[in-house]
Formats: C-alpha cells, structure tokens, sequence
C-alpha cells in the first residue's frame, strides 16, 4: 500500500533528513533489520525512518536510474519479513510500499518511531544462533549503544513525544476525511489515489495515526492538531494572539489583531500572510557611489517565515497558553511556551549553533516539512541570523529561563525603518501649530459633524490631517505604522464620504470637509479587512442609523443600568468565588483591559483568568462587547 510521502522527495532527501534514509541496492536483511531496529528506538526522538531497496548509493546519495527490484525478488522480500519482523523483541511492523520510479521497481520501508521501545534484533537475522542487541542511529549509521546510551534507550521505556501519543479520550471518527485528502493532494502522495477504496481506521492506519487494538483504537495527537476541524478542543489555547503596539513598548495604547486558530499547518500559513500585508514593508534607497537602489525589509520575509514555524512545531501543547506576537515600532516579539531542550546551553542561542538533543513533537515536524513549511533539523536560527544579516538586519535575540518554560524570539527592526519614523515625526513637529481644529473646510481641518460614522484608523487618520493637511500617505503610514496601501484605502475611504478633498495633486494638502451625518450601513460599505470597527458607540441623538464618532480612548460610563452600559452594582456578586468577585471588580474599573493586563494586575496566571472569564460568562455576568476592541461588560443578572 502506498505511503503518505512523496516518493520522488524522499529518494532526494527533500522531505525527510538524509540521516533518517538509506539506501540499499539489494535484499540483504542482516543490515536492514539492523536499520529497522535503530530506527524503531527512535533514539533521538526524530521520527524514524526510511530504508529504500534497490537504489545504489554514492557518497550518501542516491545513485539512478535505480538497478530495481523485480517481481519475484520483491515477493520473496515480503515473505521473508513477515517472519523477520516477529523476530524483533518487541515484535515491529514497518510499512511497506512498492513503488515504481524511472520505469523501475524498489521497496520503500518505512521504520517508523515504536510505541514500545526499547526494542533489539538478532546481529544477523538469519543466523541459527541468534544474539539479540539493541541497536540506535548515530549520524547515518545503525550501532550498538554504548553502556550510558543503553541506559539511556532503557530509560525511555513509556516516554513517548507528546505528538504522537494516543488521545484515549477522542474517537478517530472526529478526523477529517477532507483535511486527509488535502493533505495528500497537496504533498502528492499515490495514497491518495486509494482513498476511495480504504476505510477511514483503514487509512488512518496506514498513515501511522492511530494506536490500540483494533475496536480500540484512538487518534494520536498528531492527528488531532492536523486533521481536525477545531483542534483548540482538544489542546485550549493552541492559537496565535496577535498584539500591536503602534506607540511602543512603555505606551499604554495597544490593539489586538483576531485570533488565529486551527490546524498547524492553517495557523501558520494565515499568521505570516497577517504580518506579510500587515506587517511587512520595504524601503528603497538611493546608496551614494552606487549604480543601483538598495531595498530593504523591516523584517526579512524568511526570517518570519522560520521563527513562526519553530513556535509552532516546538511549542508545548499541553501548556494552556497561546502562541504570542507582539509588534513593535523597533522591534518583533515571538513568544511560545515551552521551551527548548536542557541539552542546549542558554549561550548557544546567541552563537546560532542550536543542536536540540531531542524533540518535543516528533512527527509533527515531518508533516510540516511535506508542506514545505519548516526545513531540516537544527536549521531555523542559523537560518534566521543568516538572513537578518544579508538584509542589514541587527542580530535577532533568543531567550528561554533555566527552567526551559518558554522560548522568545526578538526580532530587530531594520534601521532605517526607524530613522525614517523619527525624521517624519521631526518634520511633522516642526510643520505643525500645535493647534487643534480651527474653522471648518480650512486647510488646518476642523471638527466635522459628530454623527458620522467612521473606523478607527479612520478617526485616526483624520486627526493627523487636521493639524497636518500636507501628509502623503507614506507619512501617514509611518506615524499609524501600518502599509502604503493599507493608508490608500483608508483616505479613499474618507474621501468616498465626502469628509476629506485632495486640493492641488501630489503637491496640494487634504481639506477636511463639513458633513451633515452619515448612515452606518453607507459608512461599513467603506470598511476593508484593514479597519478596525468602532465599539460601543455612544448615541448622541434620534436619527435612525446615525452613529457618532467616539474617541479611540473613550470609556464607557458607569451611569446605572442602561444597555451597553456598566453598572456600579453586581446584584448576586456574593454568590461568586472570591477570585471571579475580584476579576469582576477589577473590569469594573478597567473594562478594555486585556487578558494579559488582566493577569499582571491581579497576579493570575493567563490561564486561570481565561478560564475565570469563561466561567464569568456561562453564569451570565460578564459579556464581550465588540471583539478584539472592545470592553468587557458586566451585566446585572444574577449569576446561577
């Protein structure tokens, strides 16, 4: 049956590590089982691996045409391994393909990491005396253990990566037929082509993703994080929370970007095209002495692509805590908890000669890697400090504590991202009057008609534009640290209601406009994937559709008990545990608060708030309003 790989990248070593592969031009059973054996001790926690026959070797690489099996020798083979692989002590089933490449045929044997390790083998298979030895991989080859090695295989007894455990709790039922297809669409593997002919725990099977018995059998966790609809069910909080900072880290203003969930793969290729249109800019510079222009990245597009990737391969899905971006104007944060293996020395990070001892998630990373969404072992730093190099970066920074709970990625902005800020900020310093307002329709801008309705980055942009009429869009986007085009579509916005007016062309000035009101349902006809919706208005009179526009800091007041509006009283608070009485009163009086500003201030750990929160919400006492920029409402029902 075929194997979920593609054939032709693994004879390349494209989507496996060539120290996980060998190559063996002929049947001789002595060495494989050796090779079978090692790679069912799974030593280093790196997922097993792949024995080709019929493809000669030459320093490592595959040498073809292939010298091929034919029908006979590869019957034969199959014989003989069904007896072989009860000789391995515990008895180890590899997966076997036969496949066909350049018209020839080979065996692909698939020695995938055992469930009851530590497993040995006879020195030679076929020997009438057998001595049994457990054999482990060391850089290519298969050998014996030495005795502190032994020791340490036989101290592996159990522990198996938390990936490819068994969920006893879940039914393979809940895999997604459609996310299995997908993914062998999209890696090109001939399993695909037998789907239709295999049933689920059938397939499942073959993938490696099941464990048990049979009427008995559950889905490993690795199926769960990548072949299910909604994996946070199963692992709370395995998200990416996105956070912007657009005045730094000591500014107290923040907005939050949507969360991020679902399957590995999905949060990872939806996480960096958030930063690619959000995020990411490049600068051109004319570089005295040189013919050509000198482009630069804020950030190298490379460097995401790896540091994004490695939080959410080597994260620790049992912590009950988010992947978190923090996004700077100097700089990127990438936090994961969980951190690195103990055998890395907290000094290696900053040489960039990371060498995990083993992996927290074995098998997760081969499937990323048929995605093309990670690279091979021990690559992602080097990687990383190559390419922040080569675009003028500083060095990115690596943190972890002694107790390995988390890992931090620091990327630097690119310099000249930050002069140009500074520059632009200078000059806008130096332009302005310091005046707000002024008569409405001048130059200077004015306040326009309270009752329309505008996004936020709108009202922000307006702003701008009324102490300084001459702003290009470039400036713009400097100041609210947001893309070109990202600012375009937001003055085209404001001009479509009629609030803003180019005067002069490229050298003229924005007038501000006076403006009777707009209806909200005109107003959202306006509003793109960049804007951020204003939250909990507050009405100011009795036209039917008319919103006001509200300042971004604006809090709603305590008056009593009107909708949308927080109380200064909890009927029933005493009913609540003293922890959720004293969240509540601290959202009385902080309702934007976050969940991290929730944490430090009371001294509660992310989860145990979340959890408090969900709680809170279940006994009818605490509400949302308005997403990721909204506030938190405390209703006066009486909590159950």
């Amino acid at each position: 049956m075929a194997l979920p790989i593609n054939i032709a990248d693994l004879i390349q070593g494209r989507a496996v590590e060539s120290d996980r592969i060998e190559y063996k031009q002929g049947w001789n059973p002595g060495p494989i089982y050796r090779s079978i054996c090692a790679f069912a001790n799974d030593f280093d926690d790196i997922g097993g691996g792949y024995i080709l026959v019929g493809i000669a070797e030459e320093n490592g690489r595959p040498v073809l045409p292939p010298v091929g099996l034919n029908d006979d020798e590869i019957d034969g083979i199959l014989k003989e391994m069904v007896s072989f692989n009860n000789l391995i002590n515990p008895a180890h089933h590899p997966k076997i393909s036969v496949e066909e490449v350049q018209s020839k045929k080979i065996l692909v044997i698939w020695a995938f990491a055992g469930d009851n390790r530590p497993y040995e083998v006879p020195d030679e298979i076929k020997a009438k005396e057998k001595k049994y030895n457990y054999y482990i991989r060391y850089g290519s080859s298969s050998v014996k253990p030495s005795k502190s090695q032994r020791e340490e295989l036989i101290a592996l007894s159990g522990k198996t990566p938390f990936d490819d455990r068994p969920n006893t709790q879940v039914s393979f039922d809940e895999i997604s037929l459609t996310l299995l297809r997908d993914y062998l669409r999209k890696v090109e593997s001939k399993l695909l082509d037998s789907m239709d002919s295999l049933t689920k725990e059938q397939l499942l099977s073959q993938m490696q993703l099941l464990y048990g018995p049979p009427k008995r059998r559950h889905p490993r966790n690795v199926a769960l994080m990548m072949f299910t609809d909604n994996p946070e069910k199963y692992f709370p909080y395995s998200r990416v929370e996105i956070v912007h900072f657009p005045n730094g880290e000591a500014d107290p203003e923040f907005f939050e970007a949507p969360n991020i969930s679902g399957t590995v793969d999905y949060m990872i290729t939806r996480t960096l095209d958030y930063l690619r249109i959000n995020v990411l800019k490049q600068m051109t510079r004319k570089i005295k002495g040189q013919a050509e222009s000198v482009r630069v990245w804020n950030y190298p597009y490379e460097a995401l692509e790896e540091v994004i990737a490695n939080a959410l391969y080597h994260r620790d899905y049992l912590t009950r805590e988010p992947v978190e971006i923090r996004v700077y104007p100097d700089k990127l944060i990438i936090l994961n908890y969980g951190g690195p293996d103990r055998s890395i020395k907290l000094t290696e990070f900053q040489k960039g000669s990371v060498f995990p001892r083993r992996y927290r998630n074995r098998r997760l990373g081969d499937f990323l890697k048929e995605l093309d969404l990670t690279e091979g072992k021990a690559t992602g730093i080097p990687t990383i400090r190559r390419v922040m190099q080569t675009n003028g970066s500083p060095m990115p920074e690596f943190l972890t504590d002694e107790e390995r709970s988390f890992f931090q990625a620091n990327l630097p902005v690119h310099p000249w991202f930050l002069e140009d800020r500074l520059e632009i900020k200078d000059q806008i310093e130096q332009q302005s009057d310091h005046t707000i307002g002024g008569p409405i329709g001048s130059p200077k801008g004015g306040p326009i008609n309270s009752l329309i309705h505008l996004t936020e980055r709108q009202a922000q942009i307006l702003d701008l534009l009324k102490n300084n009429p001459d702003l290009t869009k470039r400036r713009i986007a400097v100041l609210l640290d947001i893309n070109v085009s990202t600012a375009q579509e937001h003055l085209n916005g404001l001009k479509r209601l009629g609030v803003i007016v180019r005067i002069g062309g490229k050298r003229g000035f924005w007038q501000i406009m006076e403006i009777l009101g707009q209806r909200e349902d005109d107003a959202k006809k306006v509003e793109g994937p960049h804007t951020i919706p204003i939250q909990n208005p507050i009405q100011s009179g009795d036209e039917p559709g008319i919103m006001p526009h509200p300042k971004p800091t604006q809090k709603p007041t305590q008056s009593g008990n009107e909708p949308g509006i927080i109380p200064h009283t909890i009927p029933g608070i005493i009913d609540l545990p003293e922890k959720q009485k004293e969240l509540l009163e601290y959202l009385l009086e902080n309702p934007k608060s976050s969940i991290k500003a929730i944490s430090e201030q009371l001294n509660i750990h992310f989860s145990t708030v979340r959890e408090h929160i969900d709680k809170l919400k279940e006994k009818g006492v605490l509400k949302r309003e308005g997403g990721t920029r909204g506030y938190w409402r405390v209703t006066t029902n009486d909590p159950e």
